[in-house]
């Protein structure tokens, strides 16, 4: 009993729990910029890719210059994590203090600042988290989009009820509890983005503080991402 309650409390890297929070935070940020930043996604650079490509195409070209800075912050974001990963013992909550200190001082810019500071910084913290938190078990999601989500969702309940397969089965319930926290996320973020405005991002702040002290540092340290909670059949 006593190991079941530690591993409740200790959020492992690749765990089921962890999945959930991350995506969470992930729909928490797109309904956060969506609301207070004028009809903006920042934690996906789909979009912003096609609106680059739509708009360098149009008269109008020079609007597509202000995609770019959302999607270099983006990469950026990726080196950063990489670069931390080669760099840090204890990369993965590094990774998460970052990305706990950006959002809190995103909080504290005011109305007047450009929405496009709030969506390079959105972008990077995305960047981050999908570059270091991209297993589940050993199978790949991601927590901030969920089109790939829902596709692996949809392919595993095929083979968990068409074929009686119990592990598909446990990947469809694993990913389709990624895709409701996402949901989750971006309904709880709509709220509170609507009634606290650009304060409202502290929030996503405090579930990633949260998550940065239960941090289970033990497999990190053995240095291997084998499952933790959801395993995969061999």
């Amino acid at each position: 009993m006593k190991d079941k309650t530690k591993r409740w409390y200790s959020l492992a890297p690749n765990s089921l729990v962890m999945g959930m929070i991350l995506a969470l935070v992930g729909g928490y940020l797109d309904a956060y910029t969506y609301i207070t930043r004028d009809g903006v996604f920042a934690t996906a650079q789909t979009g912003n890719t096609v609106l680059f490509a739509v708009r360098a195409a149009s008269p109008e070209y020079d609007g597509a210059l202000q995609n770019i800075p959302p999607f270099v912050a983006f990469i950026a974001g990726v080196l950063v994590a990489e670069h931390m990963k080669d760099r840090l013992d204890m990369h993965r909550r590094s990774v998460l203090a970052l990305e706990c200190v950006i959002l809190f001082i995103v909080g504290w810019l005011p109305g007047s600042v450009p929405n496009m500071i709030i969506t390079i910084s959105v972008a990077f913290v995305s960047s981050l988290q999908i570059a270091t938190f991209n297993k589940l078990g050993k199978w790949s999601y991601n927590s901030t989009i969920t089109t790939g989500n829902l596709r692996t969702a949809s392919s595993a309940s095929y083979e968990a009820f068409a074929n009686q397969n119990k592990e598909a089965m446990k990947k469809f319930i694993s990913f389709s509890a990624i895709i409701l926290s996402f949901i989750g996320g971006a309904l709880i973020g709509t709220y509170f983005s609507t009634t606290l405005e650009y304060k409202a991002i502290w929030i996503a702040s405090g579930i990633i503080l949260v998550i940065t002290i239960l941090y289970h540092k033990t497999r990190e340290q053995e240095g291997t991402d084998e499952p933790i909670e959801v395993k995969e059949s061999p």
